[in-house]
């Protein structure tokens, strides 16, 4: 059995290794087996008589926690096992925090230690109340706009004429005319006043990362920034003007409605909002955006190509984003993303962790570089794709000419093309025959 989410291996004790049960302990659990290679084949312990009276009073003296410590096999081929069930509360080795995420134990700082902990108390941040705001501090205009989207979705019955606050307490966003977190994000006038970085920085790149053409940033509330970054888009940034209203559309040749709009809203409720602005991209190709916070635990990316359940790392922003008729509450936002962009006859998007944060990207075109690549093409078949993509057709003595290659290396590789379904041959067999892009 391989390492993984519950268990590692170590040939021999090493007094560092509370800090990998420390992680199991503030994760799903696990088993710490001492004795064995990487591949979970066992070498055997020398000194396991020590072991089996030291551990214990390790575990117990600087994690101030119970597991349980086994002897298996029989000398030269025998091993220890350290079984560390889940704990509710937070657990330190000294002074610091470990979480174990897939097969490897990390430490938390910064932000993702703050989340930790605050979830750890059996709270979320966004449920967390803001002593320094009022209801003052939130934009009515904002909460008017939510109200008219609520009275659409039918998802929630809406007073008229109810007041601020007594909106606030229906959607469990104030108690005692105290506001919480979420009240700040949703609704704040400027909650860049209260949390620095709510805020998408939007930016048009030309062929790499470090060719920054020019940049947007837009800030404010929640709602704010869900309506004002569409529009933003649609005037400096997208070559073809999308209507965002329509969020079932299919742009073909364009990105999809439903799928641009399922990533901005994804990164608005799982964002960490403790940590840096979302960033959205906008490249000649392809489109991501990025927000700070990792996967819940448990959930993996493989995992969002299909049907998952949904673990929003902000709970209450997402409960009113629901009732607002935004989200859905069935873990569906990435299959939305997917399904559109397959109807819209796009690649695949890809999704991925990067820097604390989790990167969605979407492609416009199945014949830009990168997903040439991706296929396998050398740079000789790319240039073959791009020759198409401005000429009817490419036949064998052409692809020979504009790569400087031989009969025999260019027929291997044309039929390569229409093996992978790239391109369709035509035309008589021989010299009358040339290939054309398969759309």
């Amino acid at each position: 059995m391989p390492e993984d989410q519950n268990i590692e291996y170590k040939q021999s004790w090493h007094d560092d290794w509370p800090k990998i049960i420390c992680g199991f302990a503030n994760a799903k659990g696990g088993r710490l087996q001492v004795g064995k290679r990487d591949d979970g084949n066992i070498t055997g312990l020398i000194n396991y008589n020590r072991l089996m009276e030291d551990i214990p009073n390790k575990i117990k003296n600087h994690l101030g926690i119970i597991a349980e410590v086994n002897l298996f096999g029989t000398e030269p081929n025998n091993f220890v096992e350290i079984i560390v069930p889940e704990y509710s509360v937070a657990i330190s080795y000294h002074s610091r925090y470990y979480l174990r995420t897939g097969s490897t134990t990390l430490e938390l700082i910064g932000s993702a230690l703050a989340d930790f902990l605050i979830r750890k108390s059996g709270r979320t941040w966004d449920d967390l109340f803001e002593d320094r705001a009022f209801v003052d501090d939130l934009d009515m205009s904002s909460q008017i706009k939510f109200m008219n989207a609520a009275e659409k979705s039918g998802r929630i019955i809406i007073e008229d004429n109810i007041s601020g606050i007594s909106l606030l307490e229906k959607l469990r966003l104030s108690d005692n005319q105290k506001i919480k977190h979420a009240a700040i994000i949703l609704f704040g006038t400027d909650p860049g006043r209260f949390y620095p970085n709510i805020s998408v920085k939007i930016g048009r790149f030309g062929k790499s990362d470090d060719d920054l053409k020019y940049q947007e940033v837009i800030e404010g509330n929640l709602f704010k920034i869900l309506f004002e970054v569409p529009e933003m888009l649609n005037n400096k940034f997208l070559t073809k003007r999308i209507d965002f209203e329509g969020l079932q559309r299919i742009e073909k040749g364009e990105y999809p409605v439903a799928a641009l709009r399922e990533m901005l809203l994804n990164a608005l409720v799982h964002k960490n909002y403790s940590g840096a602005q979302i960033q959205l991209r906008v490249y000649d190709d392809k489109i991501s955006i990025w927000n700070e916070g990792t996967l819940p635990e448990g959930l993996s990316f493989e995992a969002l190509k299909r049907q998952h359940p949904s673990r929003p790392r902000n709970p209450l922003i997402a409960d009113v984003c629901f009732k607002g008729g935004f989200i859905d509450a069935w873990g569906r936002g990435t299959l939305k993303i997917i399904n559109s962009c397959k109807e819209a006859g796009l690649p695949e998007p890809e999704f991925k962790e990067m820097d604390g944060g989790v990167l969605v990207t979407i492609f416009k075109d199945i014949y830009s570089e990168d997903q040439l690549k991706k296929l396998g093409l050398n740079e000789r078949q790319i240039k073959a794709v791009f020759f198409l993509q401005e000429n009817e057709k490419i036949t064998n003595a052409i692809y020979q000419r504009i790569n400087k290659i031989g009969k025999s290396t260019a027929t291997e590789e044309l039929q390569s093309l229409v093996d992978k379904e790239i391109f369709s041959t035509s035309g008589s067999s021989g010299r009358g025959s040339y290939y054309t892009l398969k759309k």
